[in-house]
């Protein structure tokens, strides 16, 4: 397996929106938008379990909108891996693995769910 370095769209700011996503540029800020209320509202907190692989603890009333969002996140970037178990006490845990290629876009991933939630940030495993 060959790893390419991952090039983020430079017409976004956010960071974790690489090239290669096939959600239309319009698009892309109302998506980042979604993902910013997700975690504003319903993110508990986060760990990162491995390099290639951010555990979030979420609120379990959060779980429907989470599936949704991860769904069509799927769609176009179909390199991220999203996984859904029962947590304790209310909560629900997503964890979102991507491969190696792509640690750089996870990391901006973890530190836009970490500031939008008012929590520190994950550091990589």
């Amino acid at each position: 397996m060959t790893t390419e370095p991952v090039t983020l769209n430079p017409a976004n700011d956010d960071g974790w929106v690489p090239q290669a996503c096939t959600l239309p540029s319009a698009e892309q800020p109302l998506r980042v938008a979604e993902f910013d209320g997700l975690f504003a509202t319903g993110l508990l907190g986060l760990e990162r379990t491995a390099p290639t692989v951010l555990r979030l603890s979420l609120a379990a009333a959060s779980e429907v909108a989470a599936r949704e969002l991860t769904a069509r996140e799927s769609s176009c970037c179909s390199f991220f891996g999203f996984t859904f178990t029962p947590g304790s006490e209310g909560r629900v845990l997503l964890e979102v693995a991507v491969p190696a290629a792509h640690v750089e876009v996870l990391n901006a991933l973890a530190e836009r769910a970490a500031a939008a939630a008012g929590l520190t940030p994950a550091a990589p495993a």
